[in-house]
């Protein structure tokens, strides 16, 4: 692996994600001869050149694939409701998740809170990776010993963390600390140890914690998408380099891994193809290994279209309204091979654009003069070598009001295409689709097959979260596979510079997400560190939580909105001795 001249998490560093071992686009190919490499796995690397060495970001000059996407945050009772503190009252099955890693690739952690120390004031956390302090790389065996290279942030492993902990300025020693609350709020659900007092304990009390704080965007990203300013954003390829630490984490330690994202992202064809989504994938080949991911809150913000175009009609009008002060978006349209579509324009003012032909690895830019307003369109048959066709617009300072879509349809066998929005948070509330759909909403990477896809519901009236999303995947996989708590949930806030530790609320798949990691520790731990099943898988756990999931006779399983029903780990745990 090649060292970077600077550190590639600075601003001046611009990332691409590169498929190594196959022929490469030859923009990627010159770039990586003066670049450096940080590598995912045997297939990924991500490449990092100096931001002045490249061309303007554009589909023109890089392929969609290479661009790194950008992933958004996806925002005690829950525990019994889970069927997971009634497991914990059976001696034989009270496992608690120990001796197993639960990972978490989010916003960080506060280590200080006692809620992830023993009962001696040692930590639990077995080692934090911060992304987004300077360190200047570290190593760390992979599995057959392999070393990686982490060229940015730094490294915490136990003994730095128990020293902090023992010392009167914990900074000073590990200055890892958690500004945003989310990753310390989820590790406190999935994690936490108990509060008997408070009436509080985490899913899997006893496990170990593997952190990865990650770095915020860059802002070359940041203007390239066109995202909100005040939006917390998050880099596809350091979330997959995440995934890579995690597993090195795991092989130190020879521990089942349970790694849990709450992230979530429109980008990408809703069919697990991402390269994020193959990341996860790969993981099929570990035992011990499982990924849990939040299945999205974006059921309900009218940012998907399902279009449907009858043999012999023309073209589908696809009216978008743009809110006012939109800085702009990206309008992804997907569609199986071999279908290929293109599209024309309509303007708020009237302004209409023709069909733009099919020129593949071409942009057209159309710009509106009385709208002030310029959209550019580009089409990849096979985008990233995917078995998908996908037409790209990017809106730019877009004129308020409805813009209408004419969707034509070039090649037609089904007829059914599918366009996204960027997630809620990116974009102006007011910016939609019209005629939405609430289905298909399951965001990347919860659309892997590997992934374990948890939705939300609330446990105090049996009702699915609104905003929780739905399936099925755009290739027609069962996606959630099961819905968990989500509602309302108690957990540890941020720590106020006072020293007390607040207990706050919190709503969303992410929570569900976390809750269900812990489930997953709690199977490995019992399967096998107390060797009842020493050799549980991802497919094993998947197949124990959706077969003892609690199933509401009113419903039909598995649905779009449930999956295969809501978490009960003491009834997945019942049915294995049946």
């Amino acid at each position: 692996m090649t060292d970077c001249a600077g550190n590639p998490a600075r601003e001046d560093y611009a990332d691409f994600i590169y498929r190594h071992g196959n022929s490469s686009p030859s923009a990627l190919s010159r770039l990586a001869e003066n670049g450096c490499f940080s590598y995912v796995n045997q297939e990924f690397a991500v490449l990092h050149v100096p931001l002045s060495e490249i061309a303007p970001i554009s589909p023109q000059n890089y392929p969609y694939s290479a661009i790194p996407k950008l992933y958004a945050l996806l925002d005690s009772t829950g525990v019994e409701a889970a069927g997971i503190l009634p497991a914990f009252r059976q001696p034989s099955l009270n496992t608690r998740g120990r001796d197993v890693i639960i990972g978490l690739i989010d916003t960080g952690i506060d280590y200080r809170n006692p809620l992830f120390q023993n009962d001696d004031g040692s930590t639990r956390i077995l080692g934090i990776w911060d992304q987004t302090l300077e360190g200047g790389g570290f190593e760390a065996a992979g599995s057959g010993g392999f070393p990686y290279r982490f060229l940015y942030g730094r490294e915490f492993l136990q003994p730095a963390i128990d020293e902090a902990l023992r010392s009167e300025d914990p900074l000073s020693v590990v200055p890892s600390v958690d500004e945003e609350g989310h990753g310390t709020f989820l590790a406190g659900a999935a994690a936490g140890g108990e509060i008997p007092d408070m009436n509080f304990i985490g899913a899997a009390p006893s496990c170990r914690l593997g952190i990865v704080k990650l770095k915020p965007a860059k802002q070359y990203l940041r203007d390239y998408y066109r995202i909100r300013r005040d939006a917390a954003a998050y880099q596809s390829s350091d979330i997959m380099m995440g995934v890579t630490w995690l597993m090195t984490l795991a092989y130190r330690f020879r521990m089942p891994l349970v790694i849990c994202l709450s992230l979530g992202s429109n980008q990408g064809g809703h069919d697990g193809s991402s390269p994020l989504a193959q990341i996860l994938n790969r993981l099929q080949i570990f035992l011990g290994v499982s990924a849990v991911c939040a299945a999205g809150n974006e059921t309900g913000r009218q940012h998907h279209y399902i279009g449907r175009i009858p043999e012999g009609t023309a073209y589908d009008e696809v009216e978008l309204r743009a809110g006012e002060n939109e800085r702009g978006f990206d309008v992804e349209l997907w569609a199986d091979q071999p279908e290929v579509y293109t599209v024309g324009l309509v303007s708020p003012t009237g302004e209409a654009i023709d069909r733009i032909p099919l020129r593949s690895g071409e942009v057209e830019t159309v710009r509106f003069p009385i709208d002030q307003t310029t959209v550019t369109v580009s089409y990849e048959t096979i985008p990233g070598g995917q078995s998908s066709f996908l037409a790209l617009l990017r809106f730019t300072d877009p004129s308020p009001g409805i813009w209408r879509i004419r969707v034509y349809p070039t090649v037609r066998i089904t007829g059914v295409y599918h366009m996204w929005l960027p997630v809620h948070g990116f974009i102006r509330e007011d910016t939609v689709f019209l005629r939405s759909d609430p289905f298909t909403t399951v965001t990347s990477p919860a659309n892997s097959s590997f992934a374990i896809t948890a939705g939300a519901y609330n446990h105090l009236n049996e009702s699915l979260y609104i905003h929780s999303g739905r399936g099925y995947t755009r290739d027609g996989r069962i996606k959630p596979d099961l819905a968990a708590p989500g509602v309302n949930i108690y957990g540890p806030g941020s720590s106020p510079a006072s020293g007390i530790y607040p207990m706050i609320r919190m709503t969303g798949t992410s929570v569900s997400a976390a809750l269900t990691a812990g489930a997953v520790a709690d199977l490995y731990s019992w399967g096998y560190v107390n060797g009842n099943d020493p050799y549980i898988s991802n497919n094993t756990v998947k197949a124990y939580l959706t077969r003892g999931a609690k199933r509401n006779p009113s419903y039909t399983y598995p649905s779009h909105e449930w999956g295969y029903g809501t978490l009960d780990l003491y009834q997945s745990l019942l049915s294995l001795r049946n």
